[in-house]
Parts: structure tokens; sequence; C-alpha cells
């Protein structure tokens, strides 16, 4: 009994990792493998990962390593609490601060999302550039440090110099050896590209898998937000358009941007997302050129073309995004359905709204569309939310219908109901500034809503109409 004793007391325990599993598509997490998710009701999204017994230990001492003073966290009272924000970090770009609402906050996370050469890197690497007075680590897990030296060159134009020692390059893989780095070199702002490729020795996986993700970005948080440091993380983009990793990567940050647009067009957009410090539904606009990213402080110059004159089934919309007002150019085209079934297709517009304004036209205004098929498409690749381009919908597909023109020179803003009448829209003193700046002479509005508008101090014509039978026969005689 007692060598039994004996031997019990030697026999080593092995600790055991944590098994969980995460859904891919909304990060709902289980003890156990579910078919279906019960979050978000897809099937066979729920995939395995080990976590570590010392996950939590390592995510509190990440930022411990680096050497910065941490925050001592204690219990307040609400009104002891000071209401005052944080300055916030000018990045010289008013596109970018447009979008991360007037900058960024110290101690955020920021992820950039985008897919692959759509201009990520060049837009972070430009930017970085620009932040003089700040000492940054651009920490970058694909490239090497004589390719960004080259992407340096080309986007300043100039060799750098000593006045680039602020910019600091890391080329590295391993979360670890970057928390030493951090240490040593005491940045003001990190930025990771990108976060797929980042791989910490806690988790057995390769980089890029949900566990090395979602530790990756759970200790770099962790670092964001006992630091003070801002964190700038860089994401790729799935094929079906969505950021790479986990959904609980979305939740863990506190903002995400995605940099938008066609590789083969000169324009880029940078939406917002998510932001925990302003609106999500900011967007800043850039050029593509060959010395980088240039902003683009009037929109609406790029996206209106100006050989539509004479041209059926084109109109022009004011629209606001955020706080910006710019013009839209809208086209439609209609013709005879070739096969049993006609087709409806939008780009950069609601489906489902486009098949409601086709109904509208065919109750309410009686042109028969059954037959025929329905192509929409927001000019300048731009994908449009405001509900104040319902009128140029329909005013394009109708002059695409009786392949008629719009005039050159209006414009309209106006949301339509269902019974056929045309409802008001947000801050319309804004719209009809932005026409009237462009040059625009004529303006279909809604009627409703006017009260308080003073139309003497624009020279631009305004007819305002009350239901959609009126705006078309403004338009169209």
């Amino acid at each position: 009994m007692v060598i039994t004793g004996l031997l019990l007391t030697f026999v080593p325990v092995m600790a055991k990792d944590k098994i969980a599993y995460v859904c891919e598509n909304c990060g709902q997490e289980s003890a156990k493998w579910i078919g279906k998710c019960p979050a978000c009701g897809q099937w066979n999204t729920f995939k395995e990962i080990r976590v570590a017994d010392t996950r939590q230990q390592a995510a509190t001492s990440a930022a411990a390593k680096t050497g910065h003073q941490l925050r001592k966290n204690k219990v307040l009272r609400l009104h002891d609490i000071s209401a005052k924000d944080d300055p916030r970090i000018d990045m010289h770009d008013e596109e970018l601060n447009r979008v991360l609402g007037g900058g960024l906050v110290p101690g955020s996370i920021v992820l950039l999302g985008g897919e692959p050469g759509i201009g990520k890197s060049t837009l972070t690497l430009q930017t970085m550039l620009g932040l003089t007075d700040k000492l940054i680590l651009y920490v970058s897990g694909e490239e090497s440090a004589h390719q960004l030296k080259m992407r340096a060159e080309r986007l300043s134009g100039q060799t750098p110099h000593d006045s680039d020692d602020h910019f600091m390059i890391l080329c590295e893989n391993a979360l670890e050896s970057i928390f030493e780095h951090i240490k040593e070199v005491q940045p003001e702002l990190v930025v990771i590209d990108s976060i797929q490729t980042i791989a910490t020795e806690d988790v057995e996986s390769s980089a890029g898998s949900i566990a090395q993700v979602r530790e990756c970005a759970s200790a770099l948080l962790r670092f964001a937000k006992t630091s003070g440091v801002p964190v700038i993380l860089i994401g790729h983009i799935t094929k079906e358009g969505t950021l790479a990793g986990p959904k609980i990567l979305e939740h863990i940050v506190d903002t995400v941007i995605q940099f938008e647009g066609d590789q083969h067009y000169m324009y880029r957009i940078l939406r917002s997302i998510k932001n925990r410090f302003g609106s999500t539904s900011e967007l800043g606009i850039y050029e593509m050129q060959q010395t980088g990213l240039r902003q683009v402080s009037n929109p609406s110059e790029l996206l209106l073309t100006d050989d539509h004159e004479g041209l059926s089934g084109v109109a022009i919309s004011s629209a606001i995004e955020g706080v910006r007002p710019f013009l839209v150019e809208t086209q439609a085209l209609v013709s005879s359905a070739a096969y049993g079934t006609p087709q409806r297709s939008a780009t950069g517009f609601d489906q489902r709204r486009l098949n409601m304004l086709l109904a509208v036209l065919e109750k309410r205004v009686g042109f028969k569309l059954m037959q025929k098929d329905v192509f929409l498409n927001i000019a300048g690749g731009l994908r449009v939310t405001d509900m104040a381009m319902d009128l140029s919908v329909i005013a394009a597909v109708l002059s695409s219908n009786v392949d008629t023109p719009i005039d050159a020179g209006w414009c309209m803003a106006g949301e339509v109901g269902l019974s056929g009448e045309v409802r008001p829209v947000s801050r319309i003193e804004q719209r009809i500034a932005e026409a009237e700046k462009l040059g625009f002479t004529d303006m279909v509005i809604p009627r409703y809503g006017l009260s308080g508008l003073d139309s003497k101090k624009f020279k631009i014509n305004l007819h305002p109409v009350r239901k959609v039978e009126e705006a078309l026969r403004v338009l169209f005689g």
C-alpha cells in the first residue's frame, strides 16, 4: 500500500487543452459540435479550436511584456467619470479622419479590410509616412523590408531620409517576438499587416486559423487598452466579400473599416462598417494614382460623367451618405424580355427596393413593365442606401422605357411610397446647395416638408411635387 501511494504521488498530471467550437459565420461558441448554428441558422459552420489553459494568463501579460505603463482599473461612480473625449490623433488625411469619426482614438484597435490588391497596405503606408509627429512601428508579415522601402519611395517620390526616422519597420510573424520589439522601441502607434499572418506559441495551429486569429487579436486588444497605444490591423477578404477569420474578430475590435472598389478603375471607397467612436454612415473616396492614393474632396465631379446629354435612361440624384452630400448618376436599361421570365438586376442599389419601385410604376402610374427586362446601375461603383434615390430610379427606368432623355441640368431627390406619393427626405437644403454648386438649373423635390425652407436664397429652379405622376409630368412634359 505504501508503494502504491508513492507511485500515485509521482504520476505526472498532464494539462489538457480546452476544446471549443466556434461558428465561422457569427462567432457563436459551443462546448460541442452542432450541425446548425442556433444564432445565425447556418449549417456546418462550427469549427474545432484548441485553447490552451494559459490563454488568459498570456493575454493578461501580453501588454506587460511590452514595458508600457499599464492603466490600473478601479470601480467608479457614474457622476465621477469625465465626459470629455480623449484628444484624437490627427491622421493628416481628411477622408480617413471622417470615416474614423474625427481621428484615431488613443488605445483603440482598428481593423482595415479589403480585397487583395485593392490598396490596403498602400493606404496605411502612405498615411503612416505622413504622421511625422508619432513614432510608428509597422509590423509586416507578408512583405520584406526591401519591398516596403521600394513602395515608400514610390509613394513619397523620393528616397526616404532622416525625416522618416519616426517610421520603424519589423518583418515578423511571431506574436511573442513582436511584443519584445514593442518593448524595445516603445512606439506610439502599431500597425499589423496582416493579422492572418501572425501566430502565437500558445496555440498549436497554423497562422490564419480561427484559433490563431482569435488569440492574437485578443492579445493585441489587451495591449492597446492597457497601454493606450492604438493598433491598426489589416485583414483579408474572403470570396464571399466578408472579413477572413472568425466573426468574433469584428466583435473584438473597436472600428471596422472596409476598402472597396474595382481594381480596373481608379477610384476607391473607404466605408465604416462598425465604429464605437463615430458614425457608420461615413465614407471616404480616393483616386488611385501612380504615386499613391489621392483624396477626392468633391466626389460629385468623380461620380458624374459629362457625356450623358441626349442619352436616355440616365437620371441624376442628390444623395447623402453620412454628413456629405453628393450627386450620383443613376443608369437604367429597359428592354423586351428575351426569355419567359423577365430579368431584374441592380448594381449598387437594393434589389428588393427596385422591385417595389417597379410595382409602383405598374400599379400607380400605369406603365406595363411586366414583360420587360430592367437593369439598374449606380455609376462610379458606389453602393447607395439613401431613400432619396427612389425618384431618380423611377425617372431613369421610365426614360429608358420610352427612349426619351431627361433634359441636361435636371436633378432630383425624393422617397417614393407604395401609394405613389413622393415623401420628404432629410437635409433637403444641403442637397439643393450641392446641386446648385455643380451648376444644375432645375431640381425636383418633395412638396411635403418644405416648411421653413427659404427657396429665395437658391438660384436653382425648384419643382415641388406630391406624386410620382407630377414628377414624371415635370420631367417629360
